[in-house]
């Protein structure tokens, strides 16, 4: 199961991690969002030791969900060194996540 951040874990869990993170920020009554959370708990298995994947519930923590502009869910967020450096909005395959982890695993990626 990918991690369970709240605005009170947000900091430290992706904002001070020395890996790359990747956020899924969702809620419960959101269909296109239940599509996604498989892919993302699959993910966080896939690349466990080597990035962190998480979810935030937007209907229960608000504040970087804010922060971060997302207006539309799923949104799924890239961090690495505390920066967003990919932003993938509403249902895309699990290929599309897979690669932004892999390309800041590989130092391929395009800041």
């Amino acid at each position: 199961m990918a991690l369970e951040i709240t605005d009170a874990t947000f900091e430290e869990t992706v904002l001070n991690s020395d890996k790359p993170v990747m956020v899924d920020f969702w809620a419960a009554w959101c269909g296109p969002c239940r599509m996604v959370g498989p892919i993302i708990d699959q993910l966080s298995q896939e690349f466990e030791g080597k990035a962190v994947v998480g979810k935030v519930d937007v209907d229960a923590n608000q504040e970087f969900a804010a922060k971060y502009g997302v207006r539309n869910i799923p949104t799924v967020l890239v961090f690495q060194n505390g920066e967003v450096v990919g932003r993938q909005v509403g249902v895309a395959p699990k290929d599309v996540y897979a690669e932004a982890i892999e390309s800041l695993l590989n130092g391929t990626a395009e800041a």
